[in-house]
């Protein structure tokens, strides 16, 4: 019996065409070519703090195991360094892997992905108004949008820091917005997503 819902669960997390999805995103394809050497695990300066480690996610993804990687906290957690693609010696390029299944975890709405997704738009939000992050007005506009209740939870550890100056109120904008306002419709041209 046990091996029959070992064998079920097995099968559930093999998928094939998440295999041959990742392997024709260019770049993609140089998994194959991993051999679990951990190096980009041992460089990477959060490993400490990802559910699974970089070597871990390749060997998930060698593994057809579309759901756990798309769902994991390992690619949330990647610094975007590039250390592990630096010192990989098969030459892959890590990070950008990790920005292509945050991007497939974004177009498939996965939980974890709504609040990554709800914190870059805030952040783009407010760097077009002002040209610059503001981190308290950045911080509000998240918690209310990711966690309204979380955002009262919060709310005294806020307070908190603005009161020891460590948030500031006031927020400050660039001098040429309307340049900037121009570079980013030209680099959302560009970029498509």
């Amino acid at each position: 019996m046990k091996a029959v819902q070992q064998t079920v669960l097995y099968e559930q997390a093999m998928d094939p065409r998440f295999l041959d999805e990742i392997y024709g995103i260019p770049g993609g394809e140089k998994i194959k070519d991993c051999i679990q050497c951990g190096t980009c695990s041992g460089s990477c300066p959060v490993s400490w703090a990802m559910e699974e480690t970089p070597r871990q996610v390749f060997a998930m993804i060698r593994a057809g195991m579309r759901e756990q990687v798309l769902d994991t906290l390992t690619i949330w957690t990647c610094a975007s360094c590039y250390q592990c693609a630096h010192r990989c010696p098969q030459q892959i390029k890590i990070t950008d892997i990790m920005y292509i299944l945050k991007r497939m975890a974004i177009r498939e709405k996965r939980q974890r992905s709504k609040q990554a997704r709800a914190l870059s738009e805030k952040f783009v939000e407010i760097v077009s108004k002002y040209g610059r992050n503001h981190e308290t007005l950045l911080m509000i506009k998240f918690m209310l949008t990711a966690n309204p209740l979380g955002a009262l939870w919060a709310a005294p550890i806020g307070f908190k820091l603005v009161s020891h100056g460590r948030f500031p109120l006031g927020g400050s904008r660039v001098r040429d917005i309307d340049g900037l306002g121009r570079i980013m419709v030209k680099a959302q041209e560009l970029g498509g997503e």
